[in-house]
């Protein structure tokens, strides 16, 4: 998992807001310690923690003293329109102003992303991560 272009804390947060897009981690349910994070990926603590920190700032995640970090209500939600308005920005303007300086049209540009999205595999792949690792949280699917 770890990207050496990336802050690993940011990978880390960014690992937790795939898991409760995807539902492993749904509303109310505790994710993995900072230091079940730190084990994992064999990274200091701290580092974990930084990840989980923005996603508490965020109010994604929120802390039980004593007992560990849980998904916020609405988290999922808040981080799929916040991924979609980021999608626009990221992907669609670029391209859109890529096929335009082609002079490929609507359509066109329809029809490419159609056939793109029947060439793609139906199901992501599985990715492993300390909750799959570690048997008190149980094995991902």
């Amino acid at each position: 998992m770890i990207d050496e272009g990336k802050p690993i804390f940011v990978q880390i947060a960014e690992q937790i807001e795939d898991d409760i897009i995807d539902g492993v981690y749904p509303a109310e349910t505790q994710v993995p310690s900072t230091n079940e994070f730190a084990a994992f990926y064999r990274i200091n603590p701290a580092t974990a923690g930084k990840g989980v920190n923005l996603l508490v700032d965020d109010g994604i995640l929120y802390k039980k003293r004593g007992i560990g970090m849980f998904v916020s209500d609405g988290a999922r939600e808040r981080l799929v329109t916040k991924r979609r308005d980021a999608f626009s920005v990221e992907y669609l303007r670029p391209l859109l102003a890529e096929a335009a300086k082609l002079g490929i049209g609507a359509e066109q540009l329809t029809h490419m992303i159609q056939a793109a999205a029947d060439q793609r595999p139906a199901t992501p792949e599985p990715r492993t991560t300390p909750s799959a690792a570690s048997p008190s949280k149980g094995v991902r699917a």
